[in-house]
């Protein structure tokens, strides 16, 4: 157990190295941290939802709540950081990876701020420059969300 915990950590990456790789930037930047990823396959990453959000401004005031579709954007970050990883010795410098499509979307709990919401994304299939992946989003090991992703790898230059 020790041993795969101490594998995990030395498998993630910090918010500098998630900046090098997606375009996102604050206020849309919704990964915090990469806590493991196992090449090819999966990736848990995780962010904090506090209350200094700017959507809380309006979704709702008194009673706020992290939008499900920003859980979905967010599981489609970490989508595009596993399939960055994936192919990261083989993607040109002029590569992105932009979101093509989601499915089976579904919301089973509502997050608000305090809550640090852990994303576990799998790697599905690939087809046609197609990537499919499946997402569950959790707090506190309660699920929040499910989705099927599609992200599609672009070159930016043509």
């Amino acid at each position: 157990m020790t041993e795969q915990v101490t594998q995990e950590l030395n498998n993630g990456f910090n918010i500098q190295e998630i900046q090098a790789v997606l375009p996102h930037r604050y206020p849309f930047a919704l990964i915090d941290r990469v806590v493991s990823y196992t090449k090819g396959e999966s990736l848990h990453a995780y962010k904090n939802i506090t209350m200094n959000e700017p959507v809380f401004m309006g979704h709702f005031p008194g009673e706020p709540i992290f939008p499900g579709v920003l859980l979905l954007e967010a599981m489609a970050q970490a989508t595009g950081l596993l399939g960055f990883k994936m192919m990261e010795n083989a993607a040109d410098k002029d590569e992105m990876y932009l979101f093509a499509g989601i499915d089976n979307a579904r919301f089973k709990r509502q997050v608000i701020p305090g809550d640090r919401v852990d994303f576990h994304v799998t790697f599905v299939k690939e087809r046609r420059g197609i990537w499919k992946f499946s997402g569950v989003a959790k707090v506190d090991g309660e699920l929040a969300a499910t989705a099927d992703l599609m992200c599609a790898r672009r070159n930016m230059k043509g």
